[in-house]
Parts: C-alpha cells; structure tokens; sequence
C-alpha cells in the first residue's frame, strides 16, 4: 500500500465537471492498493498518517500533526501509484490490486480515518477525477507499507 500525502492549504476533486470532495488546511493524499494489502496494512499506515507532524508551530517548526491544526483529509484512490516502467516507455500496472479489492480497502481506509478525523472528503474510485491543490511547502511525504 502506498500513500503519497501532501500538505495543502487547499484541495478539490471534480467528477464530469461537478466538485465531489473539497477541503481547506489538510492533506490530499493519493491511495494505491496492492493485491497483497491487508486491513492491518492500511491501519498502520492509516495511523502513520494522522499522527504525521508535519504543520508549523508558532516557531516555524514542523511539530503539529493534522489535528493539532484541525486539518482535514482528501482521500483520492490511484491504482497508478502502482505503475511499473522497467521495461518500455508504456507503464505496466499488474502491481495494483484488483478492482473489487482495492475499492474495499479505500473504503475501509476513509471510515478508518473519519474514526479520528471529522473532516474526510473522498474521490469517486474508478472514475476520472480532476484534483485541484495549493500545496502548502511543498511538502510531500509518501508512505509504502514495503519499507515502514
């Protein structure tokens, strides 16, 4: 499993045109699914993620964590976080989990988060999105169940 998690002022995600998910001062994150994944997976990394201090205190040192700040979250599934391009110029993508599994796990990893998080705002698995986002930094952490 991996988590690509940006530190945002802003994020947004449209579906056909139409805004499905929006929030202010949180993380995006994108969310891949490998076949070998495991609701205990996603509770490490689900745990990682929240508890992350990451945000500034009134030093400028990255020392608050996502509710210190009252930080929300954008949950955005991407299958291509998965993409092989070892051979060829055109990525392969049979690391990623399969659909049925994958979605499970996405949506096991939103409830997971709104357990401790009051602001979860989600994507549409599957579909084609357009994500919007003021990254705040930058600062870009990514998490891989492979090396944690």
């Amino acid at each position: 499993m991996k988590f690509v998690i940006q530190r945002v002022k802003e994020s947004s995600v449209e579906v056909d045109g139409k805004i499905i998910g929006q929030i202010g001062k949180g993380f995006m994150v994108l969310i891949g699914v490998a076949d070998a994944d495991t609701k205990e997976v996603a509770d490490k990394l689900v745990r990682k993620m929240i508890g992350l201090r990451i945000f500034e205190d009134e030093n400028g040192k990255t020392n608050l964590s996502l509710s210190d700040v009252n930080g929300s979250l954008l949950l955005i599934s991407q299958f291509t976080l998965y993409a092989n391009c070892k051979k060829g110029n055109r990525p392969s993508f049979t690391g990623a989990g399969a659909p049925e599994k994958a979605n499970a796990l996405y949506e096991y990893i939103i409830a997971k988060c709104k357990e401790s998080v009051p602001i979860v705002e989600k994507g549409s698995f599957g579909a084609d999105m357009k994500v919007s986002l003021i990254n705040d930094g930058p600062f870009t952490i990514i998490l891989d169940s492979g090396t944690l």
